[in-house]
C-alpha cells in the first residue's frame, strides 16, 4: 500500500498536465485518504506581480494542484501538495530591444506581459481556529518550467500581432518565500474549503540584473476533497469485519 501511494505522489509531482492530475485524482483519491490523511483538488485565482520593475501591474491567473493534509492534532495540521498549474509574473512592462530591427519597430508601442510558470509545493502549518475558520503560515519552494514575456502590438487591429520571448536562461530556477493564509470550511467534517493566502518571495528571481526582483502573490482558491467519504466506508467496513 504505501509503495501504490508513494507511486502516485511521484507520478503527479511530475505531471505537466491539470487534466491528468485530475484523473488521477478521481480514481485514486480514497486510496490517498485515511483517520489522519485527507487529499483533494485545490484551484483558484491568483494574483501576481513582481517586485521593482518599473510601472508593472499585477497580472491574473488561474492555478490547479492537489494537496494533502496530514492531522496532527483535532486542531492543527501540516498542510502540502503540488500547485502543477502555478503562474506568476507581472504585465504592463515597458518595450525592450529585441536585437532585430524589424520587430523593434513593430513592437515599439507593445505592452509586455511576463509569464512564469513554476510548479509550487508549499508546506504550512494549519490551525483551526473558531468554527469552521482557519490560519496558515508556512514557506513555498518553485521550480521554474517556462519563462517568457509576451508581447502584444495592434498593426491593422487591436493586438494582432503576438510575440514571445524566452527568458527562462534570464530566471532563477528555483524561487522561495513565505505564505500566509486565512481560510474556511463551509461544511463540518471533510467539506469544501475556501481561503486566501499571500506568497512573498525572498528570492531575486532576475540574473544579472541590479536589483532585487521578488515574486509575491495572492491565492484565492477552493480545496475540494477527494474520495474521502468512500475511504471512511472502506476504513469502516474494514473494522466491522476484524
Amino acid at each position: 500500500m504505501k509503495k501504490t501511494v508513494l507511486s502516485i505522489f511521484l507520478f503527479c509531482c511530475f505531471c505537466h498536465y491539470a487534466n491528468g492530475q485530475v484523473l488521477i485524482s478521481l480514481i485514486f483519491g480514497d486510496k490517498l485518504n485515511s483517520d489522519k490523511i485527507e487529499f483533494g483538488l485545490e484551484g483558484g485565482l491568483v494574483n501576481s506581480n513582481i517586485g521593482e520593475i518599473d510601472n508593472a501591474k499585477r497580472s491574473n491567473g488561474f492555478n490547479l494542484g492537489f494537496y494533502f493534509d496530514f492531522k496532527l492534532t483535532e486542531k492543527s495540521y501540516i498542510h502540502t501538495g503540488v500547485i502543477v498549474k502555478s503562474p506568476l509574473g507581472t504585465k504592463n512592462i515597458s518595450p525592450y530591444s529585441l536585437g532585430n530591427e524589424n520587430l523593434d519597430i513593430l513592437l515599439q508601442e507593445a505592452s509586455i506581459k511576463r509569464k512564469l510558470r513554476y510548479f509550487n509545493v508549499p508546506a504550512l502549518f494549519k490551525y483551526k481556529l473558531h468554527k469552521q475558520f482557519f490560519i496558515e503560515g508556512g514557506v513555498q519552494t518553485g521550480l521554474l518550467v517556462k519563462a517568457f514575456d509576451e508581447f502584444s502590438a495592434s498593426v491593422q487591429k487591436e493586438d494582432d500581432l503576438v510575440f514571445k520571448n524566452d527568458i527562462k536562461d534570464e530566471i532563477t530556477t528555483l524561487d522561495f518565500g513565505l505564505v500566509a493564509g486565512l481560510g474556511y470550511r463551509l461544511i463540518k467534517g471533510n467539506g469544501i474549503t475556501i481561503g486566501v493566502r499571500y506568497y512573498g518571495g525572498l528570492v531575486d528571481i532576475q540574473k544579472n540584473i541590479n536589483g532585487m526582483q521578488q515574486n509575491n502573490a495572492f491565492y484565492f482558491y477552493a480545496g475540494i476533497p477527494i474520495g474521502v467519504k468512500k475511504a471512511q466506508k472502506n476504513n469502516t467496513k474494514k473494522k466491522s469485519e476484524l
